[in-house]
């Protein structure tokens, strides 16, 4: 699960796998000229009516862009558009341009439920890692 801080200029991505966060600086900056790799990356956002556009440069080349294990290098280019078209939903259309790994950018459309007022789970992988029984 993820849940999403918002404050203005600035949002936190908290997941609750490996306890792992994302910022994304919500006030349109520019991009740093050379970003140091990351898992995340450097992410920019800016609103854009009831979207916010989020691009994402600075990944590793050892980086995942989903579970299925597409891959994406440092010449990647990620843009998310979010949109909440009600109160129980996200709609995110993901678009991922990398010359280094694909022959020409792709983009999936994806639907996720939303909940409010949400706890995370602390859910780190380890060895005898025991919480597993207790999210069925």
């Amino acid at each position: 699960m993820l849940k999403f801080v918002h404050t203005p200029g600035f949002l936190i991505v908290l997941n609750e796998w490996n306890a792992g966060y994302r910022q994304v600086f919500t006030d349109g900056r520019p991009f740093p000229d050379d970003p140091t790799p990351s898992w995340m990356g450097y992410s920019s956002a800016k609103w854009s009516g009831d979207s916010l556009a989020i691009d994402t440069i600075g990944l590793r080349d050892d980086s995942w862009i989903d579970w299925q294990g597409s891959v994406v290098t440092e010449t990647a280019k990620v843009r998310e558009e979010i949109r909440r078209p009600d109160f129980g939903h996200l709609e995110i259309q993901l678009t991922v341009d990398d010359p280094k790994a694909y022959t020409k950018p792709w983009t999936v459309s994806i639907k996720e439920r939303l909940i409010v007022e949400a706890e995370l789970i602390d859910e780190i992988c380890l060895e005898n890692e025991r919480s597993l029984q207790h999210m069925k």
